[in-house]
């Protein structure tokens, strides 16, 4: 299964309804917390190609983006081929 990364903050909603998904479907994930961290939110922009809003989303070295395009992959029925490349 392809590394899943998921960039987040404590009080985000969308972040808890992505990682919620991602719990459902029993896959791991790495959750990075950029709270109050700059250096971190700088890194996920950068790594996110200029996405400054959380959560962002990887899998593998694919850039997901955000929770509603996470969800329209799990709609398409293409996430989880996404997650086992």
């Amino acid at each position: 299964m392809a590394p899943v990364t998921i960039y987040t903050k404590s009080t985000c909603g969308y972040c808890m309804r992505a990682k919620s998904l991602l719990t459902r479907k029993n896959v791991k994930f790495e959750e990075i917390s950029v709270d109050g961290d700059p250096k971190a939110q700088q890194a996920m922009a950068e790594r996110a190609k200029g996405g400054w809003t959380v959560p962002q989303i990887f899998i593998g070295e694919t850039h997901v983006g955000g929770c509603d395009d996470l969800h329209a992959l799990e709609r398409a029925g293409k996430l989880d081929a996404l997650l086992n490349a």
